[in-house]
């Protein structure tokens, strides 16, 4: 498993584990990031926040909160 912020544009991933505090695990489960869940790396350049889409939905998630869900890649 690799961290998310470590996913290059293009990639497609499966969430395997999502760490953090309750308010983080509510915040990024409400935005349909479970586990099991498939997404496709639109961005990720340095210092910048990660661009991705998945659930039907293009998500924004900055690079520390990134670091808390751990990824399969998959293609």
């Amino acid at each position: 498993m690799i961290e998310l912020s470590k996913i290059k544009a293009g990639q497609k991933v499966v969430v395997s584990e999502v760490k953090g505090d309750n308010r983080f695990l509510s915040r990024i489960t409400s935005i349909g990031l479970t586990i099991g869940c498939e997404i496709k790396m639109l961005y990720n350049e340095k210092k910048l926040p990660l661009l991705f889409y998945g659930r039907d939905t293009v998500v924004a998630l900055n690079r520390k909160e990134s670091e808390n869900v751990l990824v399969e890649v998959i293609a």
